[in-house]
């Protein structure tokens, strides 16, 4: 078992600020209702989560790709990530997956193929099953 841990601070009511950091110091980021809600400088959760799950999700297809033989130059994944603010409390509604490959040797059909199973299994993804809506919205080959 691995234990990986991300710690945050907050300082003050809900107009206060705090920080976020990770077991690693790679990250240690502000954030606040203003960065959550209005687009102010400084993170959020729905924006961490959205990296976490591009990350895994790049990693994992770029494994099962490798496992297959496949030669992977480069895989970019952006995992948007869907925030409804409309109700009385705020609730994350999609995820939407878009991933673009360089991948010798593989038609579209294939690499889309990989995308969908990528998305499906990769452990960000098991973990973000209560989201109502995740999809992969494009899968592409350069």
């Amino acid at each position: 078992m691995i234990n990986q841990r991300g710690t945050a601070v907050w300082n003050g009511d809900i107009k206060g600020s705090g920080e976020i950091t990770t077991q690693s110091g790679t990250v240690k980021a502000p954030y606040s209702t203003g960065a959550r809600f209005k687009g102010e400088k400084g993170t959020n959760p729905e924006e961490l989560i959205g990296a976490a799950h591009a990350g895994c999700f790049t990693m994992f297809l770029t494994s099962i790709l490798t496992k297959d033989g496949k030669q992977v130059k480069q895989i970019k994944t952006e995992s948007k990530v869907t925030l409804d603010t409309s109700g009385e409390v705020p609730k994350v509604v999609k995820i939407s997956l878009s991933t673009e490959g360089e991948v010798a040797g593989l038609s579209p059909e294939e690499f889309q193929q990989y995308a969908e199973k990528a998305k499906e299994n990769c452990p960000m993804s098991q973990l973000l099953k209560a989201v109502p809506e995740m999809e992969l919205a494009a899968a592409k080959l350069k």
